[in-house]
């Protein structure tokens, strides 16, 4: 047996100790990871999940590293915490909780498959390159929208206008913002004004209550949630679960800290508690139990929920060993499964940096991707100052990044690394490891940066310089992402971080479908162009080494080509010029007879004319798209 394959094996064993619960109508065996030395550790049980006293409390015994209890009769309805005196908590890994995730339930999830669940299939993927991403909060994408039953709901994405809508933008994937149990929206007040993003972990492997149309019934978010990933799949659409793995909502309150304290979190040198998540603390990903924790949960989401893949918050805040086995306990259940992240941390953390999932070390996680903030920032500027413009609001000094961004960030010998911002070498070995990305949740959103980083700019500018961004991602040869109503000219008010601004700010004016039309028929149609050129998503360094040529262009522009029937392509070259300049620009190219699918805002893979010879002349910020 390989090194690899014992460490796995051990981690497995150690994950199965995570069965906190089975269930049998004559008996059910409840056991916790706690301390040996912890003493009259206790196991509630209750009727509801709130309020009420417990109807029977049961002593808990220790043996071969769990405490252990055993209640005859059938609990199926009932509710349970564990308690070794530092808080009641329904443990690390309920799979059923009541509302607000305070008490664990007793249930059978085969009772919440619905119908067809057993048939449900991954939409096929043959690379993450053709993955087209879709980020978008549940109540962002549903509250605004008048025909919605469910607005703010799982069950929204069910729905015929919803599905339509991405089918229609093209989309293959949709990324959605935490939708585990989480601790800022009070699901007793549903009927009041909340919201947050959720990056807040109480309960990891329980959807979020909040997102349901009963809260109270645990039965309910389970199967609503499932519900929303089969028509999600039926669509032709993926899943992938964004998971925050990194920190908890709090310490003295969480799951972790009131079963075995101290043990799940990190510390430093001199015992305080480390915040490279920038919230308080951040959990250690090194430790033995920690590390099961999190292959168990990505496991559990594949196997009952059917999740196609996984959006890793603050990945530089885990160590790459425990990346590298949930990669690998993954491929186990399927290699097209795709994992990315944030390949930084918010703070220092109490690991050394060679060990943490950053971007430098992404070379060390094959098939792990990261996001790209050398094209994001190239193309608007820096995350630190939301004034300061980027290429597209003409600052110097950003094609080179940006042509970093558009190979993949992988070594490239037209790309001079000792002028691309953040990296002074390649960190993705493969294009596949780069998430291209202008804009997400996070930060502002791409119009509310135009509009603060270049003075004055008009809506005429403002929709010329979104669609050029846009084009810049989506013919890179990264994992194209973009946030959600994008597509709709999103704006949210010029807020920065809006995790728990009102809807007024997040949600997405669906009325801008009819103000900008000619905005969603381009994203449809650039989207449409990537999916149907293999030459934009090559998915091999090799193959864009060999058939992507960057050609000599002006200040302000990046162009590049496309040759010899990139990937099987049916064009046999491709040229893409990117003029964020006001002026018109020209650009030089081999000489031949082109068609032209992209010009002045417009996109049409059938043809919007001829030009031929050896000059291509692109209009003020925008982009033009040739090919013989």
């Amino acid at each position: 047996m390989t090194l690899l394959a014992t460490v796995l094996t051990t981690t497995t064993m150690m994950a199965q100790q995570f069965n906190e619960v089975q269930y049998t109508p004559a008996k059910t065996t409840f056991a916790l990871f706690a301390p040996e030395q912890a003493k009259g550790v206790k196991l509630r049980l209750y009727k509801d999940g709130q309020g009420g006293k417990a109807l029977k409390t049961v002593r808990m015994a220790y043996s071969d590293g769990r405490w252990r209890a055993e209640v005859t009769g059938d609990l199926k309805g009932c509710f349970y915490t564990f308690d070794m005196g530092r808080g009641e908590t329904p443990g690390v890994f309920a799979k059923a909780v009541g509302v607000n995730g305070q008490r664990g339930a007793v249930i059978t999830l085969a009772d919440t498959d619905p119908e067809g669940w057993s048939n449900d299939r991954r939409p096929v993927t043959k690379s993450p390159a053709d993955l087209v991403i879709y980020e978008m909060h549940h109540r962002d994408f549903s509250i605004a929208r008048r025909d919605a039953r469910h607005p703010g709901k799982f069950l929204a994405l069910t729905e015929p206008w919803a599905i339509s809508h991405l089918k229609t933008l093209g989309v293959n994937a949709v990324h959605i913002l935490p939708s585990y149990d989480f601790g800022s929206v009070d699901e007793t007040r549903l009927g009041q004004p909340q919201y947050n993003w959720g990056y807040d972990p109480v309960n990891y492997n329980v959807p979020d209550g909040g997102y349901s149309t009963d809260p109270y019934r645990p039965e309910v978010r389970i199967r609503e949630f499932k519900q929303m990933v089969k028509a999600l799949h039926e669509a032709g659409i993926r899943v992938i679960l964004d998971v925050v793995y990194n920190h908890t909502y709090d310490i003295d309150h969480s799951n972790f800290q009131r079963t075995y304290p101290d043990y799940y979190y990190r510390k430093t040198s001199d015992g305080a508690y480390s915040n490279g998540s920038g919230c308080g603390n951040e959990t250690a990903s090194e430790q033995p139990m920690m590390r099961a924790f999190m292959i168990e949960s990505v496991r559990h989401w594949i196997n009952e929920y059917h999740i196609d893949g996984f959006r890793f918050d603050l990945m530089g805040v885990h160590d790459t060993e425990t990346m590298n086995q949930i990669r690998q306990a993954v491929d186990e259940i399927d290699p097209s499964i795709y994992i990315y992240g944030e390949g930084w941390s918010a703070g220092s953390c109490a690991l050394s940096g060679e060990r943490l999932g950053v971007k430098a070390n992404i070379p060390l996680m094959p098939a792990i991707g990261a996001f790209s903030d050398e094209i994001r920032d190239a193309l608007r500027g820096p995350f630190s100052d939301d004034t300061k413009a980027g290429w597209l609001g003409g600052a110097p000094d950003c094609e080179e990044s940006l042509k970093y961004g558009i190979a993949g960030a992988i070594s490239h010998p037209q790309v001079d690394m000792s002028r691309v911002n953040y990296s002074t070498r390649p960190w993705a070995v493969e294009p596949t490891q780069m998430v291209s990305y202008v804009s997400c949740h996070d930060d502002m959103c791409l119009v509310d940066r135009l509009k603060t980083s270049i003075p004055g700019i008009t809506t005429d500018e403002l929709v010329r310089l979104d669609l050029l961004a846009q084009t810049a991602v989506f013919t890179s040869q990264g994992v194209p992402f973009m946030l959600s109503g994008e597509e709709l000219l999103r704006d949210k008010k010029g807020v920065h971080n809006s995790f728990e601004s009102p809807d007024s700010i997040n949600r997405l004016d669906w009325d801008n479908l009819t103000r900008y039309p000619q905005v969603f028929e381009y994203y449809r149609r650039l989207i449409a162009l990537r999916q149907h050129h293999p030459a934009f998503r090559l998915g091999s360094a090799d193959l864009v080494r060999r058939h992507l040529v960057f050609l000599d262009a002006p200040r302000q522009v990046v162009a590049f080509r496309l040759k010899d029937y990139a990937g099987r392509d049916d064009w046999r070259n491709i040229i893409v010029i990117l003029n964020a300049s006001r002026q018109q620009q020209t650009v030089s190219i081999p000489k031949g007879r082109y068609d032209v699918v992209c010009r002045d805002g417009v996109i049409n893979e059938n043809s919007l004319g001829i030009l031929s010879g050896t000059q291509a002349i692109v209009s003020p910020q925008s982009a033009l798209i040739l090919h013989d």
